[in-house]
């Protein structure tokens, strides 16, 4: 063999080498082992230093405090479970399954590389068992496997927190579903260790749906309803685990010039929520909970058992409304919030009006007092036609006040008044007007009017009869009362959507 011969072999032997290994680098590279992403923050991932802290637990919608804390820390967590009647609506009770005593449970706050013994309590009143899962919890069942908690007792487990996000937490007894319906989760935040960016508001909501035997806003205590949930044919859809948790008076805050950053978490435990701020540009989103983020979204999707963190910068004052953009959902099964933003008016951003109660409905009201009242004095055979008539009051504004307009006017030519209107007749024809609908040419006053008035057969027995008793002794009309009792004589099962005129 010459010489040159070797030579050339050689060259194709390199050749080969090159190109095997090539082909091989991406299967080599699959098959070794990745440093952990603990190893980028060193010390991060020891062990815990100086005196154990208890985390500092806050109720929605308020946050705690930013951690601050350069080194990981043992943290302890004492979290109860309560099961306690509360108002899921006005006037409507619900017993609820919760940690910490509120729905959503406490805002737990915590730092990478933290190691949390978590304690749970339930308390000796519970009915039943509880435990927890904690979706940023690296272990069996996210904690529920180590947490089963009989009514009295209490359980202990530790974990490390290994990954920063928004994570949420839920009880995992059997049968789940039943347990996180009735508004067992929360959220728990896992700072990175540098900390979130600096902000001038944080706010803590999220939203869960609920199914209870009765309709939407019926009066009462209201059992849980299994078959609805199974067909995941919510009653309500809510923020902070109540309608009205977010409006009037319990409104969230925030200033003209100030950055506000919303933790929001979707309970479930069916349901997706297309979250959005009526008014408003999240400038970023963290996703799903995640560490990516996207900028300049107008709407963000929440899976059930997920959470975002939403920011924005406040530059209009106004009431801006928060919604599950499944839009139903907002106006009509409650999932509605308000963010009111006080400061200066820049007219060269915005120059038109605040929203008022002909967007927001009866919960631009502080509360719907009066409706419970007028509810309390029922039970109590103690209702008068003044509590009537302020309960309607409250309920008209949100109901009928777009079209008849809040000084019952009308719109000229296509809505009739009702103000001293020769229409209001009899109370049977009036519930059944609402009921059922009206289409077609109708006279009011001398003049026609041709438009249609959709059901309102959404509105409980009550409610109908205040609205009517309230038109009826407003606006120069003869006044006069409808009953509950006038109410269900005219309501039908399966009546028609809406009758001709």
């Amino acid at each position: 063999m010459t010489a040159r011969t070797q030579i050339a072999g050689l060259i194709r032997a390199t050749q080969v080498l090159a190109i095997a290994a090539a082909l091989c680098a991406p299967l080599l590279s699959l098959a070794a082992p990745k440093a952990p992403a603990a190893a980028k923050v060193a010390g991060d991932f020891g062990p815990p230093q100086g005196a154990p802290i208890k985390a500092v637990l806050t109720s929605p919608p308020h946050v705690p405090p930013p951690i601050n804390r350069k080194y990981p820390a043992k943290v302890i967590v004492d979290l109860e479970v309560v099961e306690k009647t509360m108002q899921i609506s006005e006037g409507v009770n619900y017993t609820f399954w919760t940690f910490g005593g509120s729905v959503p449970g406490s805002f737990i706050r915590v730092r990478q590389g933290d190691t949390v013994e978590f304690h749970l309590k339930n308390h000796p009143s519970s009915k039943m068992p509880h435990n927890i899962d904690l979706h940023n919890v690296t272990g069996p069942g996210g904690g529920a496997a180590s947490s089963f908690t009989a009514p009295g007792h209490e359980s202990q487990f530790t974990f490390k927190a290994l990954n920063e996000g928004i994570y949420v937490y839920h009880c995992a007894t059997a049968p789940v579903g039943m347990h996180v319906a009735n508004g067992m989760y929360g959220l728990i935040l896992v700072e990175p260790p540098q900390g979130l960016p600096k902000v001038d508001r944080e706010y803590y909501i999220m939203q869960g749906d609920f199914y209870t035997t009765g309709k939407y806003r019926e009066k009462g205590h209201q059992p849980f309803d299994m078959e609805k949930a199974i067909d995941e044919k919510p009653t309500y859809v809510l923020f902070n685990g109540a309608e009205g948790a977010l409006t009037g008076d319990k409104a969230i805050k925030a200033n003209v010039g100030e950055t506000v950053r919303l933790f929001v978490g979707n309970g479930g435990p069916n349901l997706v929520s297309s979250f959005h701020v009526i008014g408003a540009v999240f400038d970023e989103v963290r996703f799903e909970g995640g560490s990516n983020v996207q900028k300049n979204v107008q709407t963000t999707l929440i899976p059930a058992g997920g959470s975002a963190v939403a920011t924005f910068k406040a530059t209009v004052p106004g009431s801006y409304v928060l919604v599950d953009h499944s839009i139903f959902r907002a106006f009509n099964k409650g999932a509605l919030g308000i963010l009111k933003i006080d400061g200066k008016e820049d007219k060269t951003i915005y120059s038109g009006k605040e929203v008022d109660s002909v967007y927001l409905g009866d919960r631009a009201n502080p509360n719907l007092a009066a409706v419970t009242t007028a509810t309390q004095n029922a039970a109590a055979g103690k209702l008068t036609l003044q509590d009537q008539i302020k309960a309607g009051q409250q309920l008209f504004a949100g109901t009928c006040s777009v079209c008849h307009q809040a000084n019952g006017e009308g719109l000229p030519g296509v809505f009739p008044p009702l103000a001293k209107s020769d229409f209001l007749g009899d109370a049977k024809k009036l519930v059944n007007v609402v009921l059922n609908g009206l289409s077609g040419k109708v006279t009011v006053n001398g003049k026609d009017y041709n438009s249609v008035m959709p059901p309102m057969n959404q509105l409980n027995d009550d409610e109908v009869a205040n609205i009517l008793t309230y038109v009826l002794n407003s606006w120069g009309n003869p006044g006069g009362s409808v009953s509950t009792e006038d109410v269900k004589k005219v309501r039908t099962p399966g009546a028609k959507a809406q009758a001709e005129h």
